[in-house]
């Protein structure tokens, strides 16, 4: 294929530079982008004069039908090509002739990247999006169903009070909540067309590129033509947000991998969305799971690699700025591919309420309730904790649980107890008794419930 910027040089690129410097193997995703772009491009340039209607109607014929044999693979990307741009302009003027070759008017690459780039993440940022609410969706089910299902909480993933599991499982719905907004934040900065921007400088043809933002469904035009085909904050905004989302995935992996095992057996995850052993036939392996915790790493390093290749480049564009799209394509496709599975996995994850409860009535977690019971009768809290804490070392030489020692025990560390002791460190008791706003009371995880159905309407 001959190159559209052919004319100044007189002998050809080498094949081994040419193939190094092609990027139509991993930009042709954004086909469907650079059309829309270019069909609407070609409508303002007849609009202000530059096309003919009969022009307009050639390349919207053409555009259309390069469309549709791409969509239905009875035409295929050409390796030969350039970029994406080079090689559609290419099919149209070979499908239309020279009317094909007035597209590109008031328009350079430089600024068509930008927009096929903008339109391409929105749409999928989109998407990611959905897939966040649906997987909020699917943690909200679990805690409609375990409301009052006891567990211990950990802090140093030691024991450390009883919550509920619907608790536990509304941490990550408010944090997936926030993903959404951080997401849905970079789609607004970024929703401004650069088409019109041109190489850097813009053009001398009376161009309407508000009539073509519009069309695109863009907020506005980006105001600085440099900062048009210069910009790729969107990028590095979309990549962070889809950092965070990885981090939260991998944190909740991590403790579905702690959840499902033996020492744990809290949950149990559905034969989908496990593995077994290729020599020990009891295993079932939540590689779901350590999969999203390993492929976080691969989206932190999606977004150095952007940061890193922006640090350095003067203004406006650079060929360096080719290798945005292969991190940015890697991190989008990851995080959508790890949302799919974890949809699922999350939805047919069966909880083992009686596992759960036994766990959280070792280990001590209704320590802090009785050094309340001993502050509500009147000693200060540190004295209250001291005396708490010899009474469990003394429970731990002797394996007993707090519920476990008779009140003639309490009463010689002293006087204050009494039997309804027993009742304020029961561990419904202990959960119930939490009443302050967003903790794990039962009243309190119902008002969570409802601020995420109402965040998802």
């Amino acid at each position: 294929m001959d190159k559209m910027w052919a004319g100044r040089f007189e002998k050809a690129l080498d094949k081994m530079a040419d193939d190094f410097n092609s990027s139509i193997h991993f930009d042709k995703k954004m086909y469907k982008q650079d059309i829309r772009g270019s069909l609407e491009h070609a409508s303002m340039l007849c609009a202000v004069g530059i096309l003919t209607a009969e022009e307009l109607g050639l390349i919207t014929e053409g555009l259309t039908s390069i469309l549709d044999d791409l969509n239905n693979g009875v035409l295929t990307f050409d390796d030969n090509a350039e970029d994406i741009h080079m090689f559609v302009e290419a099919e149209l003027t070979k499908r239309i002739g020279d009317a094909g070759k007035k597209l590109h008017t008031a328009r350079s690459r430089n600024d068509q990247v930008a927009l096929d780039l903008r339109l391409y993440m929105r749409d999928e940022a989109r998407d990611i999006v959905a897939l966040l609410r649906k997987l909020i969706s699917s943690l909200l089910n679990q805690a409609k169903e375990n409301k009052k299902t006891i567990m211990p909480g950990y802090t140093h993933l030691q024991r450390a009070q009883p919550i509920t599991f619907a608790h536990h499982l509304l941490a990550y719905c408010m944090m997936l909540l926030r993903d959404i907004t951080r997401i849905e934040d970079a789609i607004r900065r970024m929703n401004y067309s650069p088409l019109g921007s041109c190489a850097l400088a813009g053009t001398t043809y009376p161009t309407d590129r508000d009539m073509v933002a519009k069309a695109l469904g863009f907020d506005g035009v980006c105001m600085n033509s440099i900062d048009g085909v210069s910009d790729r904050d969107y990028c590095i905004e979309l990549e962070s947000a889809f950092a965070t989302v990885m981090m939260h995935l991998s944190r909740l992996s991590e403790e579905i991998i702690l959840w499902s095992s033996w020492e744990f057996k809290f949950v149990e995850l559905d034969d989908a969305y496990t593995t077994g052993s290729s020599i020990m036939p009891q295993k079932k392996n939540p590689d779901m799971a350590e999969l999203v915790r390993g492929k976080t790493g691969r989206v932190y390093g999606d977004l150095m690699a952007t940061l890193t290749m922006l640090k350095g480049i003067p203004l406006a564009y650079n060929k360096d700025m080719q290798e945005d799209k292969e991190s940015i394509f890697d991190a989008t496709e990851t995080v959508k591919k790890c949302l799919e599975v974890f949809v699922p996995m999350i939805a047919t994850m069966k909880p083992i309420p009686e596992n759960m409860y036994n766990a959280a009535k070792r280990g001590f977690i209704n320590a802090t309730d009785l050094a309340d019971y001993l502050t509500k009768r009147g000693l200060p809290f540190r004295t209250a904790y001291k005396i708490v804490g010899t009474i469990v070392g003394k429970c731990v030489k002797e394996n007993k649980t707090l519920d476990e020692l008779t009140i003639e025990e309490y009463k010689k560390y002293s006087d204050i107890f009494d039997t309804d002791l027993y009742d304020e460190i029961s561990l419904e008791s202990c959960v119930g008794k939490r009443i302050s706003k967003g903790s794990t009371g039962y009243t309190s995880v119902e008002e969570q419930i409802a601020y995420v159905e109402e965040q998802l309407k």
